[in-house]
C-alpha cells in the first residue's frame, strides 16, 4: 500500500509541481527544480534513518536483484571469499548469483525447516578472511525477520532490507552496506536505495558494468545517467509522511508493532489458523499463516478476496496465507482482517 495522503499530494502536483508548470515526470533530471527534489529526498532520508556522515546514499535502478550481482563485483575482491546467511528465497538467490564471482559459502541456513526461523551465527562461524557477510533482513515469503544484528567483527556486514527498511530505526553504523528496493515501504517499483560506507567505495573489479559501480554512482550523486526521477519524488513524499504525519521513524515502528500484535495475538489464541514463523523471528511486515488444510486455505483466500482483502494468498512455494502489513496499511485494515478471520473460523471449526 501507499499512504493515501501521498497519492493525493502526487495527484495534486501531477500537472504542475511547485509552480514549475511541469509534472515531475517531464522534468530534466539536470534542471534546478529536479536537483532540489533529489537533494531534499536525500536530506530527508538521512534525517529519517540517522544516516552517519561517512555513508553515501545512492538512488539507483535495477531493483534489489541487480544488487545481487553488484555486491560481489564491488566487494568480493580481497580474498575473493564471501559468507552468506540463507534465511529465505532472496538470500538464496543472492547466494547463487554471488557464486559466479568467487568463493561463496553458506555459513548458516534455515532451509531445513522451510525457512521458518532465522539462523543464529557467531564470529566463529565466519571465515576470518571473508570479504563480507551477507544477510537478507526480512523474508517476505516466510514471514521472518532478523531479531539480532550478526556480530561480524571487522568483516563488513551487508544487508538486503528491501521489505523492512523505513519500518523502524536502524543502527546504520553496524552495517557496511544496506540496500532496499523501494516497493514495500519507500515508494513505487523502479527505485533502489543504497546506503554505503565510504571506505567500501572504489573496490570494484575492472569488469564491473559502470551502472553497477557504486563509486561511479557516488561520484555522480546518483546522476551518472537519468535516475528514476518520479519514483524518487514519490519517495520524498513518503519520507515527509513518515516525519510529518506519523511523527518520525520511532513512531512508525510503534505503529507497526501495534498492528502486528493485533494479528499475531489472534493467531496465537485461535484454533483454526496457525502462524508459520518461529515466534521470536516473526516479521512485523509479513504475517504468514495456514489452516493445515489446503482446500480450506484456498476457500479462505477466495472469500477474503470477495471481501476486498487483496493478495492474501501465500507465495506459491509455501502456500497458505500471507498478510503484508507494510507501513501504509492502517491499523483499521488489520482489525478488519481479524474480524473476517474470526467469522471464517466460526463457520469452519
Amino acid at each position: 500500500m501507499m499512504p493515501e495522503s501521498v497519492l493525493r499530494k502526487a495527484a495534486e502536483e501531477m500537472l504542475n509541481y511547485n509552480g514549475s508548470g511541469q509534472s515531475v515526470m517531464e522534468m530534466s533530471h539536470r534542471s534546478p527544480v529536479y536537483d532540489a527534489i533529489i537533494k531534499e529526498t536525500e536530506a530527508l532520508f538521512r534525517k529519517t534513518l540517522s544516516v552517519p556522515d561517512n555513508y553515501k546514499v545512492l538512488f539507483l535502478q535495477g531493483g534489489a536483484t541487480a544488487q545481487f550481482s553488484a555486491i560481489p563485483l564491488n566487494f568480493m575482491n580481497g580474498s575473493g571469499k564471501a559468507d552468506y546467511i540463507i534465511s529465505g528465497q532472496f538470500s538464496k538467490k543472492a547466494f547463487k548469483e554471488a557464486q559466479k564471482y568467487g568463493d561463496v559459502k553458506a555459513i548458516a541456513s534455515s532451509e531445513d525447516a522451510t525457512f521458518s526461523y532465522i539462523p543464529k551465527i557467531t564470529r566463529e562461524d565466519i571465515r576470518p578472511d571473508a570479504d563480507y557477510v551477507y544477510v537478507c533482513y526480512n523474508n517476505t515469503i516466510f514471514g521472518t525477520t532478523f531479531p539480532y544484528i550478526p556480530d561480524t567483527g571487522d568483516i563488513p556486514l551487508i544487508a538486503d532490507m528491501s521489505s523492512c527498511i523505513l519500518s523502524g530505526p536502524i543502527d546504520v553504523s553496524k552495517f557496511a552496506v544496506i540496500y532496499g528496493g523501494a516497493q514495500k515501504n519507500m515508494g513505487p517499483a523502479g527505485l533502489t536505495v543504497v546506503i554505503i560506507r565510504e571506505d567500501m567505495l572504489g573496490k570494484a573489479r575492472d569488469i564491473t558494468p559502470v551502472m553497477m559501480d557504486y563509486a561511479v554512482q557516488a561520484e555522480n550523486d546518483s546522476m551518472y545517467n537519468t535516475p528514476p526521477t518520479y519514483a524518487i519524488y514519490i519517495h520524498k513524499l513518503i519520507l515527509e509522511w513518515v516525519n510529518n504525519e506519523i511523527g518520525g521513524i520511532e513512531n512508525m515502528e510503534k505503529v507497526n508493532r501495534e498492528k502486528a500484535a493485533i494479528l499475531y495475538d489472534y493467531l496465537d489464541s485461535c484454533k483454526l489458523f496457525k502462524p508459520t514463523a518461529n515466534k521470536e523471528d516473526r516479521s512485523l511486515m509479513n504475517v504468514c499463516f495456514v489452516t493445515g488444510d489446503k482446500e480450506l486455505d484456498a476457500l479462505f483466500c477466495k472469500e477474503a478476496a470477495a471481501e476486498g482483502f487483496v493478495n492474501i494468498k501465500g507465495h506459491r512455494s509455501v502456500g497458505g496465507m500471507r498478510a503484508s502489513i507494510y507501513n501504509a496499511m492502517p491499523t483499521e485494515g488489520v482489525k478488519k482482517l481479524v474480524e473476517f478471520m474470526k467469522a471464517f473460523e466460526a463457520k469452519h471449526q
